[in-house]
């Protein structure tokens, strides 16, 4: 007997995560008896009522468990505008520009949090200097980390130890999402969220339950980097999703020494991607040491006043007018 009830184990979350398909969230258990929430938006009755009876079987399946009593969820309190950032592939900087974007849109006045949504290789407690500080949690909804920068943020990287690797389907990871994304966001107008490489399980989830109000894609110049782009564009194109412009990241390399200009990844390629889809490009990133280092050290560059901040600036000022017409 307990006195209150416990959270179940991350097993029988599982369970209930493959049979919802990442709709369930808030399990307890107490006495033999399961509660758990089910979001059913965006599903008819028949899909409701298919829903319910698959998660209660899969509840009442679970070793001394008796009952089960499921409160669905249709509806939610309107809650800061979500800005996707994709890439359709790993390794362009996508992280990197998320973090100095929500940055600089709170120099710009916004209230501004961020969601590491890479549920599998989180990179954001690195970038803004809060790896192994661990949220605090309020009826049952996490608190969001503040950092010396004004960007409150959250991310699978500070509920998991450093270098654990996370082996989770589909489901288990578009429930870590719903938690990240249903947190305490309050006081916060606009979520940035740094989505995963490609056009997966989180991304589908993201835009089947907390649909972005924009997103920003970003792309190297290559034309392999184009090619994955122009698919994530795609799928929140198929979503109705409106893309808020396109980012040329590593975009010309200056030399230190002879400061002669070279393009490692090519020149120009995003911004005629942009105009061939007849999309804004919101600018460029050049590839630039003092960026990487910054951002190693946890210190992102649109925080400062040197010139490393200065294309993390500029796009976020076409971001935020793109924010203030909507």
């Amino acid at each position: 007997m307990t006195d209150r009830p416990e959270p179940v184990s991350p097993e029988i979350l599982e369970q209930l995560a493959d049979a919802s398909g990442g709709r369930a969230a808030s399990a307890k258990l107490k006495d033999g008896v399961m509660t758990l929430v089910l979001d059913v938006g965006g599903l008819g009755p028949d899909e409701r009522a298919s829903l319910e009876r698959a998660v209660r079987a899969a509840g009442i399946g679970v070793p001394g468990v008796t009952d089960v009593r499921i409160a669905m969820t249709a509806e939610k309190a309107a809650g800061p505008r979500i800005i996707a950032v994709g890439s359709g592939k790993g390794g362009v900087g996508k992280s990197t520009l998320s973090v100095n974007l929500a940055v600089a849109l709170s120099r710009l006045g916004f209230k501004v949090g961020m969601v590491d949504a890479d549920i599998y290789g989180p990179s954001l407690p690195r970038l803004l200097s809060s790896e192994g500080v661990k949220p605090r949690a309020q009826d049952s909804r996490m608190i969001p980390i503040a950092n010396s920068y004004g960007v409150p943020m959250l991310s699978m990287g500070h509920l998991i130890e450093p270098g654990q690797a996370i082996a989770w389907r589909g489901p288990m990871a578009g429930n870590a999402l719903g938690q990240l994304l249903d947190a305490h966001w309050q006081g916060t107008d606009i979520l940035v969220v740094d989505l995963p490489p490609g056009t997966g399980d989180v991304q589908l989830t993201m835009l089947q339950k907390h649909k972005p109000a924009g997103a920003v894609i970003v792309s190297t110049p290559q034309d392999l980097a184009l090619i994955d782009a122009t698919r994530a564009i795609n799928l929140f194109e198929q979503a109705n999703v409106p893309i808020i412009g396109m980012v040329e990241n590593m975009s010309g390399y200056a030399c230190p020494h002879c400061g002669e200009v070279s393009d490692p990844f090519g020149h120009g390629g995003a911004e005629a991607a942009a105009k061939s889809m007849d999309l804004d490009f919101l600018g460029r990133v050049p590839l630039e040491i003092g960026i990487r280092r910054a951002s190693d050290g946890g210190e992102p560059p649109a925080a400062g006043t040197g010139a490393e901040s200065e294309p993390f600036l500029a796009i976020a000022a076409r971001v935020a007018e793109w924010l203030r017409k909507g």
